[in-house]
């Protein structure tokens, strides 16, 4: 069976998502299986996602998708590069045939020339070149792809800049997954709603203010019942466990090389909050989303070994009639371990982490919810029936 691989987050699934599903449709007619790889309670930027993995992996299969696996915690927690590594790893073993992406250029072409230039031996060089002269990480980048003839202004557009990561992955594995581009138009970041295009910052915006945010929703995704959650809510805690971490434990931290970790570590025993700490942390060379990953893994326990290490397993959330058939083809293959609701994982450590994870994930949901401990962990499987 053909399949077509998406790496996302649904945070939440909207009508913009529901568009690129629609889009790949469209390109590849409707034999091919959409299979989700979507980050699961907590996203790259360092944040909880704003509802549970189950509910957002529902809304998507009931809006278009086949199947939505897990991408393990401490591939969402990664940098782009990280995140996009692993999230072509496990779709590569699955045996995905597409890699399909929203992105602002709309060009897979263009991003793979991108991605082929940053591989090229003359790449760091000119990379090392410009960081000398005082460029941040960021335009040093882009500098260099202009010094090899690709576009270096693809990197000035978040979703361009992740796409751009998937090339380099699937070049980097030697995958054999063909980069499928989705235009993306809109302003991925903007705050204030599109009614043709709107982003997933505004829509969630509006879940966390009492806003009228399900007309950007498509109609068959049930939310009913899923409790908002947002980084506020569990601020209290996340602190309590900061503050009480030992020098030892900040030393490993995930993300905390070049001495960060220190610098994180005394912002967060001297300000007096969140926000304090990351205004206290950051600089042209660390950037706010680097920060908030550091502050979250280290709040959950992960710290650098274990961000590092290949996850054993990968979770079955949801599916459809399509997307059992390729569970049944990806299980007789066994080249990607999947691990069912309920199922004993293989590796006792990594469940202990993911269940550690979605218990304190509780802790951010709205002040007026009532998550008990332990029962996200075990929710069942959703599969629509056709």
């Amino acid at each position: 069976m053909q399949t077509v691989g998406v790496i996302c987050e649904y945070n939440p699934f909207h009508l913009g998502h529901a568009r690129q599903l629609t889009a790949i449709r469209r390109q590849l007619g409707q034999e091919p299986a959409i299979v989700c790889l979507m980050s699961g309670n907590y996203v790259q930027r360092g944040e909880p996602a704003v509802f549970d993995r189950m509910t957002r992996a529902r809304a998507a299969v009931d809006a278009g998708a086949d199947l939505v696996l897990e991408l393990p915690v401490t591939c969402a927690l990664q940098s782009a590069e990280g995140f996009a590594a692993g999230g072509v790893r496990i779709l590569s073993q699955l045996g995905c045939g597409y890699l399909s992406f929203g992105c602002e250029s709309g060009s897979a072409e263009a991003l793979l020339r991108a991605a082929k230039a940053s591989r090229a031996p003359e790449f760091e060089a000119f990379l090392h070149e410009a960081i000398q002269e005082g460029l941040s990480y960021a335009a040093a980048r882009q500098r260099a792809l202009g010094a090899l003839g690709a576009d270096g202004a693809l990197l000035e557009r978040p979703n361009d800049i992740l796409a751009f990561e998937y090339c380099r992955a699937i070049l980097a594995q030697e995958s054999t997954m063909q980069p499928l581009a989705v235009l993306r138009p809109g302003d991925y970041h903007a705050e204030a709603p599109d009614e043709e295009n709107p982003s997933a910052t505004a829509v969630r915006k509006l879940i966390l203010t009492g806003g009228d945010w399900r007309r950007y929703i498509p109609a068959v995704c049930l939310y009913e019942g899923a409790a908002p959650h947002a980084l506020i809510w569990g601020e209290r805690a996340m602190l309590a466990r900061l503050r009480g971490m030992e020098k030892a434990d900040w030393e490993c931290a995930a993300h905390g090389s070049e001495g960060l970790w220190s610098k994180v570590w005394k912002a967060v025993l001297s300000q007096p909050d969140y926000e304090s700490i990351l205004a206290a942390s950051k600089s042209r060379r660390y950037p706010r989303t680097r920060l908030q990953r550091l502050l979250l893994c280290a709040y959950l326990g992960i710290n650098e070994q274990t961000l590092r290490q290949t996850p054993p397993y990968v979770r079955v959330l949801a599916f459809d009639e399509r997307g059992q058939a390729v569970l049944r083809q990806a299980k007789k293959s066994g080249a990607c371990t999947l691990v069912n609701a309920g199922q004993t994982p293989p590796d006792a450590a990594y469940d202990a982490l993911e269940r550690r994870a979605a218990d304190l994930y509780t802790l951010f949901s709205h002040p007026d919810a009532l998550c008990a401990v332990g029962t996200e962990q075990n929710a069942r499987i959703y599969r629509k029936k056709n």
